[in-house]
């Protein structure tokens, strides 16, 4: 092979090495929630699923902004009013499609209602649910936004997962809003038995989202997504996927919107 042969074959290698951001980008602020074990803070560093699939296109598309977690009503409110927020795990609903740009989805989530499992409560239809005395939720959780778009007037809200939990499981709630792949981890976390707890009505089957504010350049909500379509091309995005969340369904390539 000649010199001016191996000359090319490196500039070749060096380009494929490159990150996918060939000039730098605007600093994002990145924000995520305590949502375990899709999103959390452990000896104050950010940790889960979805951290650690941010974490990889952070890497490949070269940047190295730092992941702040913080309450959910504070960086949904951050990531509509401010440029070049960034914010996840956020799941994609009609009522929030027209206030983010959308990298995604990273999660597939089903939306139940849910009681203690020595609970008379029985649900066969959301009409049933609107009965209810009371149901508790997460404040500005997509959980909450769709069903107040379906006119449910008994809701009540908290700021975190763990106080919905504490609520359920101190018998302070009979009803608690939450998804199937989050609850089970949760319980266990608080030294509870995912047995005490049950599924009395699932509602929805939403997919999760690394949700950009609008005003972030397209070019940045592009080159993330297609990162991200190569994590899951190349089968590092289902290996973490599995190892997090053994046994879910494994979200492909982006669907349509909702």
């Amino acid at each position: 092979m000649t010199r001016r042969h191996c000359l090319l074959n490196l500039f070749i290698a060096c380009l494929v090495a490159m990150p996918l951001r060939a000039a730098p980008g605007p600093m994002l602020e990145i924000l995520t929630e305590n949502d375990p074990p899709l999103t959390f803070e452990q000896d104050g560093k950010p940790g889960g699923l979805v951290v650690e699939v941010v974490q990889g296109i952070q890497r490949r598309v070269g940047n190295h902004d730092p992941i702040a977690v913080v309450p959910w009503a504070r960086g949904y409110r951050q990531a509509q009013q401010q440029p070049n927020t960034v914010l996840f795990n956020t799941n994609r609903t009609p009522e929030r499609e027209r206030l983010f740009k959308w990298v995604g989805p990273v999660t597939e989530t089903l939306g139940c209602l849910f009681v203690r499992r020595d609970s008379n409560i029985k649900l066969q239809t959301l009409d049933d649910a609107r009965k209810l005395p009371q149901i508790m939720v997460v404040r500005d959780w997509y959980l909450q936004q769709l069903l107040a778009a379906q006119n449910f007037a008994n809701l009540s809200t908290v700021a975190t997962p763990d106080q919905l939990l504490t609520m359920l499981m101190r018998k302070r709630a009979d009803v608690i809003v939450s998804e199937n792949t989050t609850l089970p981890h949760q319980l266990r976390q608080q030294g509870f038995d995912p047995a005490q707890v049950r599924k009395a009505l699932t509602f929805s089957h939403t997919y999760g989202y690394i949700a950009f504010s609008r005003q972030t350049p397209d070019a940045v909500v592009k080159t993330w997504q297609q990162a991200l379509d190569e994590m899951k091309r190349d089968g590092s995005f289902a290996a973490l996927y599995r190892r997090w969340l053994p046994g879910e369904p494994v979200p492909g390539l982006s669907p349509a919107a909702p």
